[in-house]
């Protein structure tokens, strides 16, 4: 138990050090916090040249309080509980499997140290996205996942900040479930994961950003926002009533699983779920509307 706690400690230590040299620019190349504040000004500044919504105001419906879940869902969430939770569960898992006399790194398929960087990436992006696709669809088709969910699927107005609205408890699940795949392919280093999450962000914010974009034959390959509006309809078919493109970064998985659906222009459809009207509206009433439940 003690050991535990020591990770809890060092946990919360080692991301406030490292939160601090983001904020004083100590970390240039994989810097998040600046990231996170360049990749959606330039985003916005999209949004303000070549508005699909012509209507829609510039500080749309809850921009600022997605503005607020953006930068405590990318950081103050981790130092909070994330980080202290994520690196004791993988003790613990790291501990059950030494019962067994096993070492995660005997699950390792391959080393990508053994690899070209761009392949080693590659893998580890198209292993993630997939696992990241299954993991979204389960937030839509487990009842108890999908009332933290709605908390995302709250947004009445799409804008790039909309991409961070999500409950605290989903990026619990998404890494839970993404620890032992990533694991078992080996190690990589904080700058070459640091061109994946930059990229993974950059599409995510432009999918929910109010551009009328689909990127042509690359639609096929990549999420976009005429697809992911989709995605956030309020009203949908019977036979499509768990959602329907589910692609974070790749819509391939929707295309070639059948979950795509872009029946025609999504421009001004309506967005949201049955019964969002007596939603929360505040942060720390929709933080707590799952509990409820």
């Amino acid at each position: 138990m003690e050991k535990y706690i020591d990770i809890i400690k060092n946990s919360y230590s080692g991301y406030w050090n490292y939160l601090k040299q983001e904020v004083i620019f100590e970390n240039h190349w994989d810097n998040y916090f600046y990231g996170l504040i360049v990749i959606s000004l330039l985003v916005w500044l999209l949004e303000i040249v070549f508005p699909w919504r012509k209507g829609q105001s510039l500080f749309r419906k809850d921009f600022w309080l997605d503005t607020f879940y953006m930068f405590f869902n990318f950081f103050l969430l981790n130092l909070i509980v994330l980080i202290a939770l994520s690196n004791t569960a993988a003790e613990i898992f790291n501990d059950a499997l030494g019962v067994f006399k096993i070492e995660i790194s005997d699950l390792q398929l391959f080393d990508v140290d053994h690899l070209p960087i761009w392949l080693g990436l590659l893998i580890f992006f198209i292993i993630s996205d997939f696992v990241q696709w299954n993991t979204h669809r389960l937030l839509h088709r487990i009842p108890w996942l999908w009332n933290f969910h709605k908390v995302h699927h709250s947004v009445k107005e799409m804008g790039f900040a909309a991409h961070l609205r999500y409950h605290w408890m989903e990026p619990v699940v998404y890494k839970t479930l993404l620890y032992v795949p990533i694991a078992i392919i080996g190690g990589f280093d904080a700058q070459d994961v640091a061109i994946v999450h930059f990229s993974a962000l950059a599409i995510g914010h432009l999918n929910h950003a109010n551009l009328g974009w689909d990127y042509g034959f690359l639609k096929y390959l990549l999420n976009n926002p005429k697809m992911h509006i989709w995605h956030h309809a309020k009203e949908l078919p019977a036979n499509v009533r768990y959602g329907v493109n589910f692609g974070l970064t790749l819509s391939l998985w929707d295309y070639i699983f059948k979950t795509d659906y872009i029946p025609s222009d999504g421009r001004d459809i309506e967005l949201g779920f049955p019964g969002d009207e007596t939603f929360p509206k505040s942060f720390i009433k929709q933080e707590l509307y799952p509990l409820s439940k």
